[in-house]
């Protein structure tokens, strides 16, 4: 895996220098000068990351990383990346789906039996697409809980709707993935997604978040009340597979490249993430497994932003031309998604 990893990565980048269009002056112009407005040097920053084909064509880092100390931001910041997340659970699932452990179809009472559903069949593709009608656990608290604890906390909440009724939003379908994941394969959330995901794409600044751990290049994150202030504190137990995750940009800009060259799951199984998926009226709810899907002025966008105390994320792909920005922000006061959809706009202007 690793020396076929090894090719696949200097291939990409020898057809880039023969195919690829590198940013001229003038759009590398427009976005720094668009980041440089939203990030100031003496704020919170940014580090946003652009590749065309894989290869990277745009990195830079904007601002602090840590306000106390005055430390610049690097390129090579670890920025937790919430939501974002979830695309690693959605794929953790289609593993294990190819592994046949698994099925889409499989009721979640297969794996919680004591489970109330109110009569209702909650599968998997209901958890994965946001239709589950399961209520959104949204209050976060400091006490350690197991992920059977953490399911105990939301179980017992009326449902929302009937499954495959509506598309919402939701975390506690990715919290009952994430327990999912740890019954079938008997490794916790945090060593699954280490041992089949971030190893195999040697995303070696990527990890479950742990604030006892010394993370590398770790950024300090933030909140804003009238002035910055340190983030809250978090136990990384209640987001859980729906939000726990951290990585810097070059390590996001891989899992991009796995993803397209299908380098962990089959093609066959991966188109299965990138479908838009429908209600039970037939009705398309611009979301397939982890990921948004999403089209406009007919340019198809497939995408995801996260928000945890201190941090937000954006990541955006546009598949017909090939273009990957990811941007990660360390205060949870500026949000990287709508200039990220500014970037990508320039970036695409090319093609």
């Amino acid at each position: 895996m690793k020396k076929t990893f090894r090719l696949i990565r200097l291939s990409i980048s020898t057809i880039c220098l023969l195919l690829s269009p590198i940013l001229n002056s003038q759009n590398f112009k427009r976005i720094d000068s668009l980041l440089s407005l939203k990030y100031s040097k003496d704020a919170p920053g940014a580090v946003f990351l652009i590749s065309k084909h894989g290869k990277i064509v745009y990195e830079k880092a904007f601002g602090l990383s840590n306000l106390e100390l005055d430390t610049p931001m690097k390129t090579n910041s670890v920025f937790e990346i919430g939501s974002m997340t979830k695309q690693f659970t959605a794929v953790s699932i289609l593993l294990l789906v190819e592994q046949g452990k698994i099925s889409l179809k499989d009721e979640i009472t297969k794996f919680i039996p004591n489970y109330p559903t109110s009569g209702h069949k909650i599968t998997i593709h209901h958890l994965l697409t946001h239709t589950s009608g399961i209520k959104s656990l949204h209050k976060i608290a400091l006490k350690d809980l197991s992920p059977n604890k953490l399911i105990d906390f939301f179980k017992d909440e009326s449902m929302d709707f009937a499954p495959g009724e509506k598309f919402k939003y939701n975390n506690s379908g990715y919290i009952i993935l994430g327990y999912i994941i740890e019954k079938v394969s008997g490794l916790n959330y945090a060593n699954f997604v280490r041992e089949y995901i971030f190893k195999k794409l040697h995303m070696n600044s990527s990890y479950y978040a742990n604030q006892k751990q010394i993370i590398p290049q770790r950024a300090s994150g933030y909140h804003f009340r009238k002035n910055y202030i340190n983030r809250r504190p978090i136990s990384y137990t209640i987001p859980y597979s729906s939000g726990s995750l951290m990585s810097t940009v070059a390590d996001m800009n891989l899992w991009q490249i796995a993803i397209k060259n299908y380098i962990l799951i089959s093609k066959q199984t991966a188109q299965l993430a990138f479908k838009n998926y429908t209600l039970n009226n037939g009705k398309h709810i611009n979301y397939g497994y982890g990921w948004h899907i999403k089209t406009t002025n007919t340019i198809k966008r497939i995408e995801h932003g996260g928000s945890i105390f201190g941090f937000k994320s954006m990541g955006i792909y546009l598949p017909e031309n090939d273009i990957y920005v990811i941007g990660l922000t360390n205060c949870d006061c500026n949000s990287p998604t709508k200039i990220s959809k500014e970037i990508a706009a320039i970036a695409s202007e090319n093609y």
